[in-house]
């Protein structure tokens, strides 16, 4: 039996290349970088603003994800490679992990096995201070907000119409929900607060949108902090707080470079969560990439309904991107898993179930056809357990609807284990695309919800709670109708049910609440039970996380 190695220990053995060497490959010069070490790099934003975009850009994303796990970052890097060794410049852009999945479940956001960018343990960690830069920009506008209602309140903030939370990067259930101001006058005023995780910031969704320095500033002065005592929105601008908010990210704005084990470049830059943000790494990332690159490989988060819909709809709009091909990543036992199986009973064949979890990868690969117009292959993560049968039955019902499947193998050898797909991914790059929206901008917030509610969910429709539709004609009022609708789901299903597995029928959408990031330039529409600041489960992964005597970290994944 082969030795078995985890991730870290196979990427702990790579032998990185300098990373001046890493952007040679895509023509950049050691005056375009910052040095962060020997492996990574920031690029100048400012030396490469009047390059064109050159790339096709590939997206990759998934069915919903399942406790059996997709693989979709693992095949993004694996894809990249796959198309290096077939002579393609090509070029990652990933979104940056947070510290809570990290230290709490999910584990680490680098890929896996052999199919992984490096160096991995600063990746999953502090990598290069952007998260604590981002964090830090959001507690200055907390800070500034409560000290301006303590020194007189001029502009006659409610305390009670407050929105803007305090944020940390950790899972910490603990700081959800808090009381502070506490200990007497000169101590602040007592308020009801809560923080929120550093990914779900709109200071983050912010950066990952921002084209460039003075646009992030003239975002980050729009966010809505609160209401006045006659219901009037009070920004960051009207506390004067932009300047120095920008002056803390200024730095963290230029993406970061690092490497694959195949040492093809990647830029992992920023990273806001898919199921209450737009979920995909920074704009500036994926702008330099393709600048430099002549293939770009991003993903985006949780499965097609929640990251490639934001991906196309709300990041696409705004950046003027128009993607070439799409890769929906799957695995055999995440598709019996949505045909019934228990997790422990995932390694057996089992024909029925798996026919029985089709219709989540198929809804997934017609949305992508019907609904945005891209050409798409499907993408199966290989397992040892998966049998011929079980993968014949998966290319047989994809190729029903005129999609080829690829065996990506990516996990356990690399960029050889993904010729298939690259080779696939090449062919639909050169044919003809529709890229569309799923709805036009010019719509009212009510129908853009209902028609990403219909056609990319397939619900029969929407019910807006009486606090929703107060807060629909509020937005609309206050000059927000003309925003994009960035929908606030569960990752689990296509509706906002989490249990309903599977292409679930007969359902609608139910909206709760409605909520403006003015800075990000869209509407939250919030659905189901959302958690913006999530929790540790009973066994956390940091319990395994240690530092041996010379310095190497253990147990990271």
């Amino acid at each position: 039996m082969a030795e078995y190695k985890t991730d870290i220990e196979i990427a702990q053995e790579a032998e990185m290349w300098h990373i001046s060497k890493i952007a040679e490959k895509v023509g950049l010069s050691e005056e375009q970088l910052d040095y962060y070490g020997k492996y990574k790099a920031k690029v100048d934003i400012h030396a490469l603003r009047d390059m064109p975009r050159k790339a096709k850009l590939v997206l990759v994303t998934a069915i919903n994800p399942t406790p059996a796990g997709e693989g979709k970052t693992t095949t993004s890097v694996g894809l990249a490679d796959a198309l290096s060794r077939l002579g393609k410049k090509a070029v990652l852009a990933l979104r940056e992990p947070s510290l809570g999945p990290v230290f709490g479940v999910k584990g680490g956001a680098a890929g896996g096995g052999y199919a992984q960018v490096v160096p991995m343990e600063d990746i999953n960690l502090h990598f290069t201070g952007d998260f604590h830069a981002i964090g830090a920009a959001n507690n200055l506008l907390a800070a500034m907000l409560d000290n301006h209602i303590q020194q007189g309140n001029a502009l006659g903030i409610d305390p009670k119409q407050i929105v803007w939370k305090r944020a940390v990067d950790m899972n910490d259930r603990q700081l959800r929900h808090i009381v502070d101001g506490l200990g007497g006058k000169a101590q602040g005023v007592p308020r009801e607060d809560g923080f929120d995780i550093t990914v779900a910031s709109e200071v983050m969704a912010c950066f990952c949108l921002a084209t460039s320095i003075a646009d992030l500033k003239a975002r980050l002065g729009r966010i809505v902090v609160g209401y006045t005592f006659d219901r009037k929105p009070v920004t960051a601008h009207d506390l004067k707080a932009e300047g120095a908010m920008t002056a803390l990210l200024k730095d963290a704005i230029s993406p970061n470079l690092v490497q694959t084990l195949e040492h093809t470049p990647a830029f992992v830059h920023g990273g806001p969560f898919a199921n209450i943000a737009h979920g995909c790494n920074s704009v500036m990332a994926t702008d330099v990439a393709m600048k430099l690159g002549d293939y770009v490989v991003t993903e985006a988060g949780f499965g097609a309904d929640l990251g490639a819909e934001k991906f196309c709809d709300i990041k696409c709009r705004m950046a003027g991107l128009t993607p070439n091909a799409c890769v929906v990543v799957a695995t055999v036992r995440a598709l019996k898993h949505n045909g019934g199986v228990p997790k422990a009973e995932l390694s057996e064949e089992n024909l029925e179930a798996l026919e029985a979890g089709m219709p989540n990868l198929l809804r997934h690969v017609s949305n992508i056809k019907g609904v945005w117009g891209l050409p798409v292959v499907v993408a199966i993560n290989a397992f040892p357990t998966d049998t011929p049968a079980e993968l014949a039955l998966v290319e047989q019902r994809c190729n029903e609807l005129g999609v080829n499947v690829a065996l990506s193998e990516v996990w356990a050898k690399g960029g050889e284990g993904g010729l298939a797909l690259a080779e696939e991914v090449l062919r639909l790059c050169d044919e003809p695309s529709d890229f569309r929206f799923a709805y036009e901008l010019d719509e009212p917030l009510a129908k853009k919800v209902e028609d990403i509610a219909t056609r990319v969910y397939h619900a029969d429709g929407v019910d807006f709670a009486p606090k929703a539709a107060r807060m629909l004609r509020q937005l609309e009022e206050q000059g927000f109708g003309g925003l994009p609708v960035c929908m606030a789901k569960t990752q689990y299903s296509f509706s906002d049910d989490p249990k309903l597995l599977g292409a679930p029928e007969g359902f609608r959408i139910t909206v709760r609440d409605l909520r403006v990031s003015a800075g990000a330039g869209f509407v939250v529409a919030l659905t189901g039970d959302i958690m913006t600041m999530p929790g540790l489960p009973r066994v956390p992964a940091a319990e395994k996380i240690d530092v041996t005597p010379d310095g190497h970290i253990t147990g990271l994944f």
